[in-house]
């Protein structure tokens, strides 16, 4: 069923934009099997590797993939849109425009080249985005406290170790107080990553380099991934939290397993757990990789929640729908009761549908500020 999904834009394309050409039926036939075959990507990765999250081609393959589907997928949208304007125009007096072969070759070379520009974008090593937050009660060793967010960084055959290698330099010379990576770091199996996650090894941080488990790490050996990280100088909060000081002063940082860990057996996402004897007072900075349970989060008193999982929503439009599916969270900062979430748009994302078109991936720096008490007359 999976397939056939994705199979039916590509069904559209053939009904719709390459049907009515004036090409001899070898040459559309030829054309049909090849967007087929594009169309099928998943299918392909699933023989490759056992799992549609995990294609094992050479990067140069995966990235003509995206490219061949992302612009499928663009051809049909824009399709099924003059579709609609030439049924809407047949109700109008003089209507019934035809729709000539020239707008079809237009829109097919459109497709592409926005395809190969959502491809690149998906796939660079993300820039910077600074954003302050202010947290009301914020100790003044603290205030102006910097971190690093990563996340969704989905190392694969389309981000290699040569990727990962550029994404820690960068992150490196920031000089923050902290890194934190909420989650999805990888789309593989261990024997097939270990090179590619190498170069995290070298992330290096003040108060060091934390992380949680995203909905990806459940689909690939969960407890060797998690033994890894450890092994690479990164510490796993599932669960559980740690205590930062500077002097007297104290932040919390915690983190929790992913709202889908109950499906495979492992602890389930546990927010009581994760904040059990925290310091009374000590603002809560949340690790969370999914939005969707930000308000339970600021109902227990977090001031800061970071998460990731939708990519932005990747592309202008399809973001509306990514939206609905996590709680009305996709991109950016939102007010939560008391609480800020920030929801990062991915250093990274799923090589299975590697397109951006809108919404870009980014490296995400923090500073922190004590929130200005209103004043009283």
């Amino acid at each position: 069923m999976f397939h056939l999904i994705f199979g039916l834009p590509c069904l559209y394309v053939i009904a719709r934009v390459l049907g009515p050409l004036p090409w001899p039926f070898a040459l559309k036939a030829c054309v049909a099997v090849l967007l087929l075959v594009a169309s099928q990507y998943h299918l392909w990765s699933r023989l490759s590797s056992g799992s549609v999250f995990s294609p094992e081609f050479p990067r140069a393959l995966v990235i003509l993939f995206n490219w061949a589907f992302g612009a499928i997928f663009l051809l049909a949208a824009m399709q099924l849109a003059l579709d609609v304007v030439t049924l809407v125009s047949k109700l109008v007096p003089g209507g019934g425009w035809p729709l000539p072969a020239t707008w079809r070759y237009a829109e097919a070379a459109l497709a592409m080249l926005l395809s190969a520009v959502a491809v690149q974008q998906a796939v660079r090593v993300p820039p910077l985005k600074d954003v302050t937050v202010e947290i009301e009660n914020l100790p003044a060793g603290f205030d102006g406290y910097t971190l690093l967010q990563l996340t969704d960084l989905h190392i694969s055959r389309l981000f290699p170790a040569s990727w990962t290698r550029e994404v820690v330099a960068q992150s490196n010379a920031l000089g923050v107080d902290l890194i934190v990576i909420t989650g999805d770091l990888i789309d593989g199996s261990l024997a097939t990553r270990r090179a590619d996650v190498e170069p995290l090894r070298d992330l290096r941080a003040a108060d060091g380099v934390w992380l949680i488990p995203g909905n990806h790490e459940y689909f690939f050996e969960y407890t060797a991934w998690m033994r890894h990280y450890a092994e690479l100088g990164m510490a796993v909060l599932a669960n559980r939290h740690t205590v930062l000081r500077r002097g007297d002063d104290a932040l919390v940082l915690a983190g929790v397993t992913d709202l889908s860990a109950s499906h495979s057996g492992q602890p389930a996402h546990d927010l009581d757990a994760a904040l059990a004897d925290a310091p009374v007072g000590a603002p809560i900075v949340l690790l969370d990789h999914q939005p969707r349970d930000a308000a339970r989060a600021a109902m227990k008193g977090v001031a800061l929640q970071l998460s990731g999982h939708t990519h932005g929503g990747m592309i202008v439009g399809l973001d509306r729908l990514v939206a609905r599916a996590n709680g009305g969270f996709v991109s950016g900062a939102y007010a939560v009761g008391g609480m800020t979430l920030y929801v990062n748009n991915g250093t990274a994302l799923w090589p299975g549908f590697a397109l951006r078109l809108g919404p870009p991936s980014e490296l995400t720096r923090f500073t922190l500020r004590a929130r200005a008490r209103p004043r009283t007359n």
